[in-house]
């Protein structure tokens, strides 16, 4: 009977027993006290012996995977991988998959959540009221301001059909831009450094590629408009956050909504916790109940029709259909 652990969060709810249970596989969870995340040297322990894994955001380097000879599936729960080491799981013909088209609905959301949150200061206004502070402050208006998108894919388009609702103008920033949708929407395609320069509101859609990594910088900052906002609900890999938090402190960015970071959980040591004009959460974009049921759910059956012989294309992110790949 093929083996399947289940080392994502909340694993413990969702559709993906039953689905895998159903095509004959044995499956298990990691216990709940365990935290891949915040342990990873644990990965090996829990993961060994194991035909298939449900994973989370757990790291899996060439130097774990050499440790799981028994490996032949990492399914993820989610659009990210770049907490695998593809060339490693190649040369171990290891096959990566994620799910994507589940959670962008999701992002978007929690995009706009941090965007509004800033914009109307809804956390400095809650704390004012419960301290009895009666004092009201005028806030730009979100109608009429420009919102860039960097990175127009499912995540990206989401966002700007959001914003368009709410009378934004938006721009967007893409290396492989899709044309048709940009011009059924009346969105400004431009490069990266015009759009920074005429933004009220910057969001980031992009995956991590090295093209990507600190793409943020303090030269890409300097070109963002006084006083602008930067969200970031997509890698925290995307931004130099040493150059961000200069930015943040200088008063040259108004604010930042940072729903992902370089390291997760972020450090309690880290200068973003102790400003005041940046708005956290703890990489929950892409949750919510619907989006966490689907994406178990597709990610238990990319584990199945492998196992059967099928080739989840849009699913799988590194090996080719036409190296010939088995279960075996």
């Amino acid at each position: 009977m093929p083996r399947v652990i289940c080392t994502a969060k909340m694993c413990e709810f969702g559709p993906h027993f039953e689905i895998l249970q159903a095509a004959g596989f044995d499956v298990e969870t990691v216990p709940t006290e365990v935290d891949l995340r915040r342990e990873p040297h644990r990965v090996v322990e829990q993961v060994q012996g194991y035909d298939a894994v449900l994973a989370g955001a757990e790291i899996y380097s060439r130097e774990v995977l050499e440790q799981l000879p028994d490996l032949k599936v990492i399914s993820r729960y989610g659009v990210g991988f770049d907490a695998v080491d593809l060339t490693a799981a190649d040369a171990q013909n290891i096959v990566v998959t994620i799910t994507p088209g589940v959670n962008h609905h999701s992002v978007a959301e929690q995009a706009f959540a941090l965007l509004m949150g800033i914009a109307r200061m809804t956390r400095t206004q809650d704390r004012a009221v419960r301290s009895g502070v009666w004092e009201r402050e005028l806030t730009p208006r979100v109608w009429g301001s420009t919102i860039g998108i960097v990175g127009l894919g499912r995540i990206g388009q989401a966002v700007a059909t959001r914003a368009i609702g709410m009378g934004m103008h938006v721009l967007a920033y893409d290396p492989f831009p899709n044309a048709d949708f940009a011009k059924t929407h009346q969105i400004k395609l431009l490069g990266l450094e015009e759009l920074l320069t005429q933004s009220d509101y910057v969001t980031l859609h992009l995956p991590v590629t090295p093209e990507t990594v600190d793409l943020i910088n303090r030269d890409t900052l300097a070109l963002m408009k006084s006083g602008s906002v930067l969200i970031n609900t997509a890698r925290g890999a995307l931004v130099d956050e040493n150059a961000l938090v200069e930015a943040l402190e200088s008063g040259h960015l108004r604010a930042a909504g940072l729903d992902v970071f370089k390291k997760e959980p972020l450090p309690v040591e880290s200068p973003l916790i102790k400003l005041e004009n940046v708005l956290l959460s703890c990489h929950t974009g892409g949750l919510d109940q619907e989006s966490h049921r689907d994406a178990y759910a597709m990610a238990a059956q990319n584990i199945v029709k492998l196992h059967q012989g099928e080739w989840p294309v849009e699913c799988v992110v590194n090996l080719k259909e036409s190296t010939g790949w088995k279960w075996s």
